[in-house]
C-alpha cells in the first residue's frame, strides 16, 4: 500500500476533531474587558470562609445607582477573588448598549467573564453560569451586593 499523505492527514484532523467532545465547555466569547482596576472603587467584601471578596466598580456607577439612575454604559463590576492572602482569580461583568442582543437579554446589557490573576481571559471558566445566577436580579442591575452599593463610605 503506497504513503498518501493527505489521507493520513485526514485522517489525523478527523480524528482530532471527534476527540473535541470529551473537552470541558469552554467560555463563550463576549464582550467583556479587562478594566483599569485602579481605577475602580471599592464597596464592599464579602469572607467565605478561607476566600475573601473586594467588590470594585466605577465611580460614575455608584454615583448613578445612589442618584437611583442605572448604571451607565461601559460600567465594570469585577469581584477580586483572594485565597491564602494572594488574587486567585477575577470576575468582571461589564454593560453596554445593545450587549444584551448577543444572549437574548438574559441579563440585559450586562455580560461576564472570568480572569486569571495575571488578568487574561479564563476560557475553561463559562460565563453562562455567572449570566444563569445574576438573571434573578433583574430588579437590582443584575447584582447580588446592590444594597452595599447604595451605603456611601
Amino acid at each position: 500500500m503506497k504513503f498518501r499523505p493527505n489521507l493520513a492527514f485526514g485522517a489525523l484532523l478527523v480524528a482530532g476533531l471527534l476527540s473535541l467532545d470529551a473537552l470541558p465547555a469552554l467560555a463563550e466569547p463576549n464582550r467583556v474587558t479587562f478594566p483599569d482596576i485602579e481605577a475602580l472603587e471599592h464597596y464592599t467584601t464579602v469572607n467565605r470562609g478561607e476566600v475573601t471578596e473586594h467588590m470594585l466598580t466605577t465611580p460614575e456607577a455608584l454615583a448613578a445607582a445612589r442618584a437611583g439612575e442605572p448604571m451607565p454604559d461601559g460600567t465594570h463590576v469585577v469581584l477580586v477573588d483572594y485565597r491564602g492572602g494572594e488574587v486567585f482569580r477575577y470576575f468582571v461583568m461589564q454593560k453596554g448598549a445593545g450587549w444584551g442582543a448577543d444572549y437574548d437579554n438574559r441579563t440585559e446589557d450586562w455580560q461576564f467573564q472570568a480572569f486569571h490573576p495575571d488578568q487574561s481571559i479564563n476560557v475553561a471558566e463559562t460565563a453562562a453560569r455567572c449570566m444563569g445566577c445574576h438573571q434573578s436580579r433583574g430588579d437590582t442591575e443584575f447584582q447580588f451586593l446592590y444594597n452595599d452599593i447604595l451605603q456611601p463610605r
